[in-house]
């Protein structure tokens, strides 16, 4: 039976660039695989076509000469002799199809010692604090639950007086090996050694209190100091104070901060705005108001002729800078309101200033 054209077991044109051959292959791997309920020989001719048009010197000698230009089976990942029982390994490259693999038997840790250590589980939390607290910064105590280090075995999962000894499932390597027969021969699967959880090591005694769990839940206030300028939306981490884990390092806390609207001020980053209104007689001669700030009141001159919608700044009374001692400014912006309801007498200084004008 004569073999098809490698381009089209693939499905690519002969001029597919190396990517794309790569896909196509990944996903034709995939569908045809014999695990996944695949034919088995559309994927030995899968991979055999792989195997030439994935290497630019058998897929020039097979785009000049075909299948003999490659010679028989010499574009087959069992180099001709096939499967036949012999334990094989196979190397896809960074095709990821070493995570199909997985998924179907397994993963281990390639290096045969115990697994590295596990951490314990990241927490995360909210915070909701003033607006006036996010401009100055603030501390905050959170009340939190979680599961803690066991303080009877201090986190060892081992009673106090006795030992870690090395494991009798696994012998101290963290994990076991199983054979697996498949079509490409028997493959070794390595896992997690489940009576260790992978740490090659085994209490002489189980902690009496936590179990051999070496955590316990417990109630943790957790100091939290916000610093000046945050803004909202913001998180803050705060490195291993999350949930223990035993033998292990604790996760982190994200604490999300959130901050409570301002009646009057609103916030750009480092600026804070704000509006002030004046009547436009004071507008048009000139005044000066009170101007209400995070730092207090202060006083602000409004120059003659001001129109509706003037903004003047106040500097260093907005937001301080994160990252440095600076603050930014806090922008007014003017607002002129003009009367709805004049009295005989306004209306008549006012009809006598435009005929004037």
């Amino acid at each position: 039976m004569s073999k098809r054209d490698y381009y089209e077991v693939l499905g690519v044109d002969k001029g597919a660039s190396a990517d794309e051959i790569k896909k196509s292959f990944r996903r034709a791997a995939i569908e045809h695989h014999p695990d996944r309920g695949g034919n088995e020989e559309k994927f030995k001719e899968i991979n055999e076509a792989y195997e030439v048009l994935k290497d630019s010197e058998k897929r020039k000698r097979y785009d000049q000469f075909g299948h003999a230009g490659v010679g028989g089976n010499a574009g087959s990942p069992f180099g001709g002799g096939g499967p036949s029982g012999q334990n094989m390994n196979f190397d896809f490259g960074d095709l990821g199809l070493g995570d199909i693999f997985n998924s179907f038997f397994g993963g281990g840790n390639a290096s045969g010692g115990p697994q590295r250590r596990t951490r314990g589980r990241d927490v995360e939390a909210g915070v909701e604090i003033s607006f006036e607290q996010a401009v100055f910064g603030t501390e905050v105590d959170l009340g939190l639950h979680l599961e803690d280090t066991c303080a009877h075995c201090k986190g060892t999962t081992v009673e106090p007086g006795y030992e870690l000894k090395t494991c009798d499932e696994c012998d101290g390597s963290g994990q076991v090996i199983s054979v697996t027969r498949t079509i490409f021969g028997n493959i070794q699967q390595a896992s997690i050694c489940p009576k260790c959880r992978g740490t090659g090591k085994i209490p002489e005694k189980v902690c009496t209190v936590c179990r051999g769990k070496g955590t316990q839940p417990k109630k943790n206030t957790v100091n939290l100091k916000v610093p000046a300028g945050i803004d909202d939306g913001a998180t803050i981490r705060l490195r291993e104070h999350g949930e223990a884990v035993a033998n292990g390092p604790k996760g982190d806390l994200f604490i999300n901060i959130r901050v409570k609207a301002h009646k009057q001020f609103t916030r750009e980053g480092d600026i804070i705005l704000s509006e002030e209104h004046v009547n436009m007689i004071q507008a048009a001669l000139g005044t000066e108001i009170e101007v209400n700030t995070v730092d207090g009141p202060v006083r602000m001159k409004v120059p003659a002729g001001t129109q509706s919608g003037s903004d003047f700044k106040l500097s260093n009374h907005g937001v301080p800078h994160l990252k440095g001692n600076s603050r930014g400014p806090h922008i007014v912006t003017i607002i002129v309101d003009t009367p709805t309801k004049l009295s005989k007498r306004q209306r008549e200084l006012l009809e006598e200033i435009q005929a004037n004008n």
